[in-house]
């Protein structure tokens, strides 16, 4: 277990590369995994969560290795086989609902679990959506949560009426399988979607391999034609605004000037609004093709009031500007993040009102007072890596020093933030 000391009131300065982004790493390891023959995809994400799909696409008999250079090169098969094991998804929610359709196209039945907080989360939507699809599989514990068992053998294809508003990456794990499903696919939302970024990623990657989906009634039906086959493609891994968003948020309430590279601007991913979010808390903000670059302020923060359910991971960093802006600001649109690596809600109240923010939650809002000066506190994060990373940037405005109690869970994402915030002028230790 990990410690980590942060001293606040640090003037940050300097140039770091966002850290490779991670939706486009799982999505590219699975479809390249699915083309037969070779594909490589340069500048991957290397974190928990990541691999925990090449390990899970490697036991349906792709063969994934690590080349020079951090490249992965992965050598696909047209059909899954059946896993010799247990796929153990780790704590990756993205690797199990990407993957359980995939199962449903091996010949023999696939069983998936993971840690203890993917194990309480819910799979009940994706599972009842495949039973429309023709597969078989439940949930062992018949609570709609892994582990997961999956009958393989094909996928029957048809109608599937699915919730839109539980997590998009149900709505990804069926668009990668059903392309190779028996008759046509029509996957029907019978609620507003919500991450709409995230499918728009997905269906980026599914295109580059050559699969086709319509996409119609004003974005509520997706239509995918049968008997498709996925071709190679190559890759390099995009930056990743999720993750880059912290050091953003870090430079912006210590008035600090820091750019960060390799953040294309006209990337799909839905966080790249966190320059608007910037922008709208009062924060200098220079973009450029590739690069963001942060000024600071040139006074207190703007409060915001802000509806972020397509953009359920900026809560965070969303939070904690929110505690040094003049005001009140309110954030929407966050009952899906209860559901999270912890109930995100409940731990950013907890942990942010130990540093005393002035905070509270009503309903669907987090409602937040700037105080404008925190106070350095004990943090546990829960588990989860965003808590962890968003209570490590509140400690930069903190009076003291902060301590982050187990803090190797920021590998799940993003393992060299520490690295990175260093090379910013953070002091941190680590214990």
């Amino acid at each position: 277990m990990t410690d980590l000391i942060v001293k606040g009131g640090v003037c940050l300065r300097g140039l770091v590369r966002a850290p490779p982004s991670k939706a486009y790493t799982h999505r590219a390891i699975i479809a390249s995994a699915l083309s037969e023959g070779t594909s490589t995809i340069h500048n991957p994400l290397i974190c928990d969560d990541t691999l925990a799909t090449i390990n899970a696409c490697r036991m349906l008999g792709a063969e994934i290795s690590e080349e020079s250079g951090g490249a992965l090169r992965v050598l696909g098969i047209s059909r899954p086989k059946t896993p010799e094991d247990i796929i153990d998804c780790k704590e990756s929610g993205s690797t199990i609902r990407f993957i359980t359709p995939v199962c449903a196209l091996a010949d023999g039945i696939s069983v998936l679990t993971g840690g203890r907080s993917l194990r309480r989360r819910p799979m009940g939507p994706l599972l009842d959506a495949l039973s429309q699809l023709g597969v078989k599989c439940y949930s062992t514990r018949m609570d709609g949560c892994p582990p997961i068992v999956v009958f393989g053998g094909g996928i029957r294809g048809g109608r599937a009426s699915i919730r839109g508003d539980v997590s998009s990456q149900f709505i990804s794990g069926l668009l990668f399988a059903t392309p190779m499903a028996e008759n046509d696919t029509d996957i029907v939302l019978t609620t507003p979607l919500e991450s709409r970024p995230y499918i728009d990623v997905t269906l980026d990657v599914l295109n580059r391999h050559g699969i086709k989906v319509e996409v119609t009634g004003d974005g509520r039906v997706f239509h995918i034609p049968c008997g498709q086959m996925y071709r190679l493609h190559n890759y390099y891994i995009e930056g990743d605004y999720s993750s880059a968003a912290f050091l953003m948020a870090a430079a912006a309430i210590t008035s600090s000037r820091v750019r960060i590279e390799n953040l294309p601007r006209r990337s799909l991913q839905g966080d790249r609004i966190i320059v608007r979010l910037l922008h709208d808390f009062g924060v200098h903000v220079r973009v450029g093709e590739d690069f963001i670059e942060v000024m600071g302020a040139d006074g207190p923060l703007k409060p915001l009031d802000v509806d972020m359910r397509d953009n359920p991971d900026l809560v965070p960093v969303c939070a904690v500007l929110a505690c040094m802006a003049e005001g009140k600001s309110v954030i929407s649109g966050v009952g899906r993040l209860r559901f999270k690596e912890s109930d995100r809600v409940k731990a950013l109240l907890t942990e942010l009102s130990k540093m005393k923010a002035k905070i509270k939650v009503l309903d669907d809002k987090i409602i937040i007072y700037g105080v404008r000066e925190l106070r350095g506190a004990e943090i546990d994060p829960h588990g989860d890596h965003r808590i962890a990373m968003a209570c490590a940037v509140a400690a930069l405005a903190a009076k003291g020093e902060t301590v982050i109690h187990d803090a190797e869970c920021i590998n799940k994402s993003y393992p060299d933030f520490i690295r990175d915030m260093r090379l910013l002028g953070v002091e941190i230790i680590e214990r």
